[in-house]
């Protein structure tokens, strides 16, 4: 843990439940963003599959990468291991902004850690996301079942922009865009404050 938090970049942190589509709306910003905002690829103790976007290791493999500092945080969720590579912090150390899906459970971490911490909070009604962990198949049913049952890890942490996505992947995808573009220019501003 770093004893003065990370900036002056920012670190956009996509939480909700499985199956809200936090990473559907990931990958409607990431096409539209400027080059100073980063999306970096999660580290999963899961081999790839069709929709996801992470880099598979295996559980002892993950554990010594962890051990050696790979991972600026990572966490332990639903039987698997998770890491966000160690190079987010020197992204936000030069003004960058990083947009990563990232559990709820670790938040209190990521607001220790980095200065300019903004986190959306996605959320579908219980039937939608219901039918969308069901249809993603990457699950047995009763995998599925645990996941709806997961209680929130951390219910009265402060969430910044609040986005139902049950409707038209634009209308939420542009409700995360516009977050990202107003953290990058608050990004911007500070660099700029601090460098006069």
């Amino acid at each position: 843990m770093t004893s003065t938090p990370i900036g002056p970049g920012a670190f956009v942190a996509v939480v909700g439940a499985s199956g809200v589509g936090k990473d559907a709306l990931i990958t409607y910003a990431h096409d539209r963003t400027p080059d100073t905002v980063r999306y970096p690829r999660r580290t999963v103790t899961r081999p790839s599959g069709p929709g996801e976007d992470h880099d598979p290791l295996e559980p002892d493999a993950f554990a010594a990468a962890a051990r050696a500092g790979a991972f600026a945080v990572h966490w332990h969720a639903h039987g698997l291991d998770y890491g966000i590579p160690a190079q987010v912090d020197d992204d936000v150390r030069a003004g960058r902004t990083v947009v990563v899906n990232v559990s709820r459970g670790v938040l209190e971490e990521l607001a220790e850690r980095y200065d300019r911490l903004v986190v959306v909070r996605v959320t579908v009604p219980d039937e939608v996301r219901a039918e969308r962990l069901r249809s993603r198949r990457r699950e047995s049913g009763d995998a599925v079942t645990a996941r709806l049952q997961r209680p929130d890890p951390a219910p009265d942490h402060q969430v910044d922009v609040e986005i139902r996505n049950d409707g038209p992947l634009e209308v939420g995808g542009e409700a995360l865009l516009a977050t990202v573009l107003r953290a990058q220019a608050g990004a911007r501003s500070t660099a700029s404050g601090q460098a006069r």
